[in-house]
């Protein structure tokens, strides 16, 4: 069993923002691989699908970034998920627009969601993949929650569908794999 983590905001006001790229990249595997069943439950909306004959969750956390870990903590306790079959997809102002970047731990780079994931979690050593969203010529909340330009649009699309990729050989073939081919 894996799980796959978007992060981003709920509801209409923050659909399409630079903050919900992980969250795209979840409506990109659904469309993809049919989804068996979606229930609202632990603060999140998961879908059950699968993926290469392994069963999957699709969760977005509905607590809003900022406190994303605690939605996902009460699912990988209720499931008993080994942290090695999590992977976290999210935005990164550091990575140019449309940029990849896959690990198999690491730190959170200042990005709240992630603080609060590592904090929930007690862990920083679980798979992620960073979305590029670049970097804000002014105050990054703005930045954030905004949308992107009709030049970044097609780069960003290219990039949530390079995680889906990535997430699908990450289910088949570890993440070795998936960084080698991605990053």
């Amino acid at each position: 069993m894996k799980v796959i983590v978007g992060l981003g905001n709920p509801g209409p006001r923050y659909k399409d923002t630079r903050h919900n790229v992980g969250f795209q990249t979840l409506e990109e595997l659904a469309r993809r691989h049919p989804v068996q069943r979606q229930e609202s439950r632990f603060d999140a909306i998961i879908a059950h699908l699968q993926i290469k004959q392994e069963k999957v969750f699709l969760l977005k956390p509905l607590t809003y970034m900022n406190l994303s870990g605690k939605a996902v903590r009460a699912l990988i306790a209720y499931y008993k998920i080994d942290l090695k079959d999590i992977i976290v997809i999210y935005d990164d102002m550091d990575l140019p627009v449309g940029n990849l970047r896959i690990r198999s731990a690491g730190g959170t780079g200042g990005h709240r969601g992630m603080t609060s994931l590592v904090e929930n979690l007690g862990t920083r050593e679980f798979a992620r993949i960073r979305i590029g969203i670049g970097r804000p010529p002014h105050e990054a909340i703005d930045w954030v929650l905004g949308r992107f330009s009709p030049e970044e649009k097609p780069l960003i699309s290219n990039a949530v569908a390079r995680a889906a990729d990535a997430v699908e050989t990450w289910i088949a073939n570890g993440i070795e794999k998936a960084m080698n081919e991605y990053n």
